[in-house]
């Protein structure tokens, strides 16, 4: 518990600075987008194609490590589709439960994962993304074209969201690592100084970044939906992943990263995602702002009961 104190602490700061300086400082949109799009494109790639580059990946369990992050993902998705009559919400307010759910938050991941096991644990901790973002990229784009408030409008580009995973940053610079380690190849001094450099500032800009999206406007029949894809995200995912790795022999750092990663909450892109495809930006707003502010809490407590 004590690695899990150090890693909370900065955490909240951060979340904390960032809030204070969109609502103080620096409350441009155009510079936490700048920002956001800098960390998303340049710091965190680099970070995870140095970790991935030189890890020890033979103790790493590539297929365990996958269903274990991924199926409680898919299971998930499928429990909170027929929750539509159940809750009374609309189509577009389905996706943002949908998203609340199973979307998640990278950097607030990659701070655990680096405060608790290091380099070793960022590179599994990038390997389990690769597995998580197109699975769960996939699941939201399909929801939020069936029920998103533009869903039957016309027609979309058609390959849209396999071209935005072809081209997605974190996969490729996973794929760019690992191709990197399994070749043998070393990068040249200067190169890796570089990545170094400019990874350095991936976790605290992505912790900043998060901490100035958090809104907490709701009404009051916000309060189930954000209640039930909190229970989901928070608790729900982190504990069927627990139990799947642990089933499937996953332990060590493995293990630990297979319960960070399950146990993070929503990113602040799934409300741009629900803007530009018909979703409940409002509400999708509100469930991150209320997750992101939970899992400083409820992070450590699935760390203590899993581990």
């Amino acid at each position: 518990m004590p690695l899990v104190i150090t890693a909370i602490l900065p955490i909240v700061l951060l979340l904390s600075l960032g809030a204070v300086l969109r609502r103080r400082v620096l409350p441009a949109d155009a510079f936490w987008r700048g920002l956001e799009r800098l960390t998303y494109y340049v710091f965190t790639p680099a970070l995870f194609v140095g970790s991935i580059a030189v890890a020890d990946l033979s103790a790493v369990p590539a297929l365990p490590l996958a269903a274990s992050v991924g199926a409680p993902i898919v299971v998930v998705a499928g429990l909170v589709l027929p929750l539509r009559r159940l809750l009374r919400i609309d189509g577009p307010a389905l996706t943002s439960l949908l998203q609340g759910s199973v979307r998640i938050n990278t950097y607030v991941g990659l701070v655990f994962a680096s405060a608790m096991h290091g380099s070793p644990g960022v590179a599994v901790f990038a390997l389990a993304t690769a597995v998580l973002v197109p699975l769960v990229n996939v699941i939201c784009v399909s929801a939020l074209a069936v029920h998103g408030a533009r869903a039957g409008a016309g027609p979309r580009p058609r390959g849209g969201v396999w071209r935005e995973l072809a081209l997605n940053p974190l996969i490729l610079s996973c794929a760019a690592g690992l191709a990197l380690n399994l070749a043998g190849l070393r990068l040249p001094e200067f190169l890796t100084s570089l990545l170094g450099m400019l990874a350095g500032p991936a976790i605290a800009c992505g912790t900043l970044i998060a901490g100035a999206s958090i809104v907490l406007r709701m009404r009051r029949q916000d309060a189930l939906p954000i209640a039930v894809a909190s229970v989901l995200r928070l608790f729900a995912v982190p504990l069927g992943a627990a139990l799947l790795a642990t089933q499937l022999g996953i332990s060590g750092v493995a293990y630990g990263i297979v319960v960070i990663i399950s146990s993070v909450p929503t990113a602040p892109s799934a409300a741009v995602l629900a803007a530009r495809l018909g979703g409940d930006v409002r509400l999708m707003a509100a469930i991150t702002g209320v997750q992101t502010l939970l899992a400083a809490g409820t992070i450590p407590l699935v760390l203590h009961w899993t581990t």
